[in-house]
Formats: structure tokens, sequence, C-alpha cells
């Protein structure tokens, strides 16, 4: 019995340590949407990624390079980017767009329109991961903007679920 119980504990601690949590929406599905929240996030993602690579421009400059700091907001840069591909492609590609399979319709191209939209998104945060090139942050900015539009719709402000 002690042998069991044992390995429970020893089963139970592992779990707690060597387990990542996972943040993500539920995809039961719950009904539960946060649309205008998730465009937030993106925004304030793309803002860090932007910062961060300023900072990492600004650390290579000096004379003495703190490595620590520069490896942090390298570190920081990739997790943001990372962040900017789990929402797209967890939230709005599974979740959020769904197939329309009528061709030519006027709703076939809107979602033709999203899925070319969030497919550029992951590949400028992709790049954003490579590089401390400006312009895939400003890239990324406008995709945003974009996809935004073309979700909401231009005579709306707001997703109506």
């Amino acid at each position: 019995m002690k042998r069991v119980l044992l390995s429970l504990v020893v089963l139970s601690i592992s779990l707690l340590l060597f387990t990542q949590p996972v943040f993500s929406h539920c995809e039961i599905p719950c009904g539960i949407y946060g649309d205008e929240m998730r465009f937030d996030m993106i925004s304030e993602h793309i803002k860090t990624i932007e910062k961060s690579m300023q900072m990492i421009k600004k650390l290579k400059e000096e004379k003495d390079i703190n490595y620590n700091q520069l490896v942090r907001w390298v570190n920081n840069k990739e997790k943001h980017s990372q962040e900017i591909q789990s929402i797209v492609y967890q939230y709005f590609m599974t979740q959020r767009i769904k197939p329309i399979y009528e061709k030519d319709t006027k709703e076939h191209k809107k979602y033709l329109r999203q899925l070319t939209l969030l497919h550029e998104m992951l590949v400028y945060a992709m790049k954003s991961k490579q590089t401390t090139d400006i312009e895939n942050v400003e890239k990324l900015k406008s995709l945003l903007s974009d996809f935004k539009n073309v979700y909401f719709g231009p005579e709306s402000g707001r997703y109506i679920h």
C-alpha cells in the first residue's frame, strides 16, 4: 500500500514539475469568444516585438555589450512572435474562421481573404523571430489592420456572433 501511495505522490509531483501549462481557448466549443480582445493582444505583442528589436539594436551598439540583456530581449522577441502565431492559428484559424465551400460567393471570397491575411501574419511573425528588421513589424501592423477590417467588416467596428 505504501508503494502505491508513494508512486502516486511521485507521479503527481512529476506531472506538476514537468508539464507545461496550455494557454489556449477551449475547443469544446464553449461559445465564449473574445474577438476584440484577441486583436488587442496581437497588437500588444507587435508593440513588444518592436520594442525588443529596438533594444537589441541598441544593446549591440554599446561598447561593452551586456549579453545577458541581449539574450533576454531576443528571447522576448521570439516569445511574443510565437504568441501571435498561436493566436492566429489556435484561435482564428481553428475556431473562428469557418470554411466556406460555395465557390464564387461573397462569403467564399471573404473566407479566402481572411485565410490569406492570417497566413501572411504567420509568415511575418516568423520573420520577426529571425531578424530585427522593423519592416516585418510594420507589415504585421498593416496585416492586423487589414484582417480586422475584413473580419469585422468595414460597416461595423465589432464582430456580431
